[in-house]
């Protein structure tokens, strides 16, 4: 049975503690819904509950990155866009600072706590701040990757975690910061996919073969630094580009792709994504069907941007 994201962070945050000393971690009274709890357990003297003050945790963090500490501020992802970007801003991004930031129950995973809770515009504020690096992993073995790679990459990182469990479909885990994996090759039809949208593109992509339509599936596991290159080459090849992701339309991956293709590939683009509105109160599998994320709907999209091409 697959575990849920934020467990597998963890996890994964714990045994970063036990390879690097310079890993501190620092919660902001969530601890046991991000799991960060988990690292805290292991190694008490390196964990700090700042309380529900997200903004203070976010400078408290800078202040350790200055004396060359690498701190890992956790919180819902939607505080820490939106509660504490002042300071990521101006505390972090701007003087380049090593602070590692995670932000889980992304996109809709955390759809108990209703529409307040859900974070559909995190990855486009994130994005936009100069020297930010922005890593969305999509299983258990990208989450891994996410959180030991945040350490080892130099400066502001964020880090997306979803709530729920997220079926495994890696085989190959040699996975490079900055590129794009190729998880099926196709001629017809580009899926270019993020996070816990990625495993619903691979089944989009056989439904479509039961079509006798090739799509190749790409997940953006980092959407900044983006790589231009592999996308430019799939458009190129296939003539049209489906995206699809657990975001707003607006500033995410569709937005990040368009403007990509628009100067180097031009070809139709159709997102598979969250439309103009906020989330809403339902299970996890409820909204994504009613906020169109599914892999039926990334089918139609496809069939839409083949025949746009074709036209």
């Amino acid at each position: 049975m697959a575990k849920e994201m934020r467990g597998i962070f963890g996890e994964a945050l714990r045994d970063l503690g036990a390879e690097n000393e310079k890993v501190v971690v620092l919660d902001a009274d969530l601890s046991g819904a991000t799991k960060s709890a988990t690292f805290g357990a292991a190694y008490p003297d390196r964990f700090y509950n700042i309380g529900i003050a997200e903004a203070n945790m976010v400078s408290i963090a800078a202040g350790m990155a200055s004396c060359d500490l690498i701190p890992y501020a956790c919180t819902f992802s939607f505080l820490l866009a939106l509660r504490s970007l002042d300071q990521i801003r101006s505390q972090i991004c701007c003087p380049k600072l090593n602070v590692k930031l995670v932000g889980t129950n992304g996109g809709l995973s955390g759809f108990g706590d209703g529409a307040t809770h859900q974070s559909t515009n995190d990855l486009a504020i994130m994005t936009s701040l100069p020297n930010m690096h922005v890593i969305v992993p999509s299983d258990e073995a990208t989450a891994r990757w996410a959180i030991r790679g945040a350490a080892e990459v130099e400066g502001p990182v964020f880090v997306r975690i979803a709530r729920v469990p997220a079926p495994d479909f890696h085989t190959n885990t040699d996975f490079v910061f900055g590129r794009s994996n190729v998880l099926r090759e196709g001629t017809d039809v580009t899926i270019l996919a993020m996070g816990l949208m990625t495993a619903k593109a691979l089944e989009a992509a056989d439904l479509l073969a039961g079509q006798g339509i090739s799509a190749e599936v790409l997940e953006s596991l980092t959407l900044k630094p983006f790589d231009r290159e592999t996308l430019a080459a799939s458009a190129a090849k296939t003539g049209a580009v489906v995206t699809a992701e657990e975001h707003s339309r607006y500033g995410g991956l569709f937005s990040v792709a368009s403007e990509t293709l628009s100067e180097t590939s031009p070809v139709p683009v159709l997102p598979v994504a969250i439309e103009d509105r906020f989330g809403e109160t339902g299970t996890y599998d409820q909204l994504l069907g009613t906020l169109g994320l599914t892999a039926d709907h990334i089918v139609s999209q496809a069939l839409r941007a083949i025949g746009m091409k074709k036209s």
